[in-house]
């Protein structure tokens, strides 16, 4: 390891670590001088579990990072017209999904998209489908260029068609 700010050399197993000008550093101990000298970040805490090993961090439960349902493009359309073919004033569709006339307005606009709860909402008032399922798509059929490969521009163009 090396001083970061005269490049001597710095024993790796207690390295000094100095606050220089806002920035914390690695330094040698004559550069420390130059700033404040910083405490050693804390280190991990063992925590016992409920079946008495140790563990160094909690556990996490992973979900799926890949979303499997995808709001439709032009909701806000889909919605204008749905409530507009049940001859309703955007006032009477927040009183049925029990949400603010400015709600109904943002999102007819484009403005908001809805989060999923809201969303359940007007598809059930509405009778509409607001949620399309995303399976795997297969992207060797959008493949538009001649040398064959996989750009985010030809990605990008799945959704226009």
């Amino acid at each position: 390891m090396e001083c970061e700010i005269c490049g001597k050399p710095v024993s790796e197993t207690n390295p000094t670590r100095a606050k220089i000008e806002g920035s914390v550093m690695v330094v040698c101990k004559e550069c420390a001088k130059l700033g404040t000298i910083q405490k050693a970040p804390p280190k991990p805490k063992f925590q016992k579990s409920k079946k008495g090993r140790k563990t160094t961090q909690p556990k996490r439960n992973y979900r799926n990072d890949d979303p499997t349902d995808e709001l439709i493009e032009d909701y806000n359309i889909t919605v204008r017209k749905a409530r507009e073919a049940k001859n309703w004033s955007r006032e009477d569709l927040g009183k049925k999904i029990n949400e603010r006339v400015s709600v109904i307005n943002r999102i007819e606009s484009g403005k908001m998209t809805p989060d999923n709860k809201l969303t359940k909402k007007l598809e059930k008032a509405l009778n509409i489908t607001l949620i399309e399922s995303v399976n795997d798509l297969d992207l060797n059929q959008y493949m538009g260029n001649s040398s064959g490969d996989r750009t985010l521009g030809n990605i990008m163009k799945i959704k226009r068609k």
